[in-house]
């Protein structure tokens, strides 16, 4: 007698082969999606959302692609959360630890066809990966101690994360952009105090760096326009008129004489409070809430310059950068920590007015304004520009650099092929399988640009028999080409997470052999 079915009517199961299949399928569909925008010459995709604003993405980030699609596929999510991690991490080869995963488990299906034992596949594959590893290890470079040598390395690094992107077309310019702003950070890895301002007009070759911040705002009427040697207090506090904040609440007064009592005890509260501010010391004072007439007038009186309705994220960078605290509360003021800059201007953008703190406490701080034909394409090169910052953050603290255009794969793929000759038994297969797949991504590289993969790819392994080989993939002659002499560079730090990264979601998708779905929690059940 077969067993009754134990779930609920709406959970479904998928058993052994269906299931192996099913996640396979979903991890390659992910794969084939975000493999088109590979490389250089890779291209971009529309996102468009079915919400309100009928809102359009145009990218080619891969991360950007994956977090904004809704999927139903199990296997396929552990790819988004993969190209999710990577992003956080390092900040670029999103897309490229995605294509890798894809790639394995392709190889792995056809294996597994070959009645080869999952856990067998993923032994072979664990080998694998950790002789890469080992392979780029011997391979890299590290300038750490010339300064000279090092930031080169950083352009170069800079320029071939940015070749991908929007920005490739100016990429000297956002190259010398991203490492002017690391080189301030002197070796941290918070971008909190960079700062990225988007203004539509002008072409993206007008984008500048600017030291110190700028705060999308405007300057109030009757205010200074200019202050030297600021003292500013950053607050999130009322500044409306202190009304009778009693929800519901009415007055009935029986003249107009009490009327006027009432507004005049208002404005009475409202002046202390302004009074215990100004008595800070300060001739700036920034509040992310609205500042109603009356105060400001009272500010402006006292000549203190009021800047009203900063956003959260503004007031936090700014008393990041200032060094001050945000207060909310003004009884105490020596308990109080102000922030200081030498100047404070307004400044135009193209048909903008904007504050300007320069000098700031914090010397890293500085603000990237980027410039552009539309809001579009301003999202995207912040996107490309905020890659380019994570990488170069990161390699300021992990110096190793490898060469670019495919060249890595290629060499880990020989010491791969090598250690498959050695490896006896069934495991030398999924090691074979690995080496393959490392082949994929300069196969995606050339076959994005037009070219002819196989031909390239064939060259490129026999150039790689040479000792001290440095060939890659030069997309822009359509040949192999010297990647030293082409200056095209990778930080070893994001080949590692994509190589480690990738091959652990595949291993987790290969040891799948069930998926189950459960039913949806009824309402009526609650009760």
């Amino acid at each position: 007698m077969g067993v009754e079915n134990i779930f609920k009517d709406e959970a479904s199961e998928e058993k052994g082969e269906r299931a192996r299949m099913a996640s396979f399928v979903g991890a390659m569909a992910i794969a084939d999606l975000v493999k088109t925008t590979l490389g250089p010459k890779g291209m971009d995709k529309i996102l468009q959302s079915t919400g309100r604003g009928r809102e359009v993405t145009v990218t080619n980030d891969g991360a950007t692609i994956l977090k904004s699609l809704h999927i139903d596929n199990p296997a396929a999510k552990v790819l988004v959360d993969i190209s999710k991690v990577q992003d956080d991490e390092v900040g670029d080869g999103t897309t490229s630890v995605v294509v890798l995963a894809g790639e394995l488990l392709r190889e792995a299906e056809k294996l597994v066809a070959a009645k080869i034992h999952p856990m067998t596949i993923i032994s072979g594959f664990r080998m694998a990966s950790e002789c890469a590893r080992n392979a780029l290890l011997k391979k890299v470079m590290d300038n750490k101690e010339n300064s000279e040598k090092f930031k080169s390395d950083l352009m170069k690094i800079a320029k071939t994360t940015l070749s991908s992107k929007i920005l490739s077309q100016d990429k000297e310019h956002f190259a010398q952009l991203a490492v002017d702003a690391v080189m301030r950070l002197k070796g941290s890895t918070n971008l909190e105090s960079i700062q990225i301002i988007k203004k539509p007009g002008g072409s993206l070759r007008d984008s500048f760096l600017d030291e110190g911040f700028i705060l999308d705002k405007k300057i109030g009427i009757g205010q200074p326009k200019r202050i030297e040697n600021a003292k500013i207090l950053v607050a999130n506090t009322a500044m409306d008129t202190d009304k009778v904040k009693i929800y519901g609440a009415r007055v009935r007064v029986d003249s107009m004489s009490k009327a006027a009592e009432i507004e005049g005890a208002e404005k009475q509260k409202m002046r202390e409070k302004v009074q215990k501010i100004i008595g800070h010391g300060i001739n700036c004072f920034v509040n992310r809430q609205l500042i109603y007439n009356f105060p400001e007038e009272l500010f402006a009186d006292a000549g203190i310059l009021a800047i009203e309705h900063a956003d959260f994220d503004g007031i936090e960078r700014l008393g990041l950068v200032t060094g001050g605290e945000i207060a909310s509360t003004f009884d105490n003021p020596e308990s109080l920590k102000l922030g200081h800059c030498k100047l404070i201007e307004e400044i135009m953008i193209g048909e903008d007015k904007l504050i300007h703190f320069s000098g700031v406490e914090l010397g890293q701080a500085c603000t990237i304004v980027l410039r552009g034909a539309s809001h579009h394409v301003l999202d995207e090169a912040e996107r490309s520009l905020h890659d380019a910052l994570c990488v170069l953050s990161q390699t300021v603290i992990d110096s190793r650099v490898l060469l670019g255009g495919g060249w890595p794969e290629m060499v880990m793929a020989k010491d791969v092929d090598e250690l498959a000759r050695k490896t006896p038994g069934k495991r030398s297969h999924a090691i074979d399988a690995f080496s393959r797949a490392l082949i994929a991504i300069p196969t995606t590289i050339a076959d994005n640009a037009g070219l002819d993969s196989a031909e390239l790819v064939a060259q490129l392994r026999a150039e790689h028999q040479k000792e001290g080989c440095t060939a890659g993939i030069d997309v822009i002659t359509g040949s192999v080409g010297n990647m030293a002499e082409l200056g095209i560079c990778e930080a070893f730090k994001v080949k590692q997470a994509v190589l480690l990264s990738a091959t652990e979601a595949s291993e987790m998708i290969l040891r799948v052999d069930e998926i189950i779905t459960c039913a949806p929690r009824r309402r009526e059940d609650r009760m």
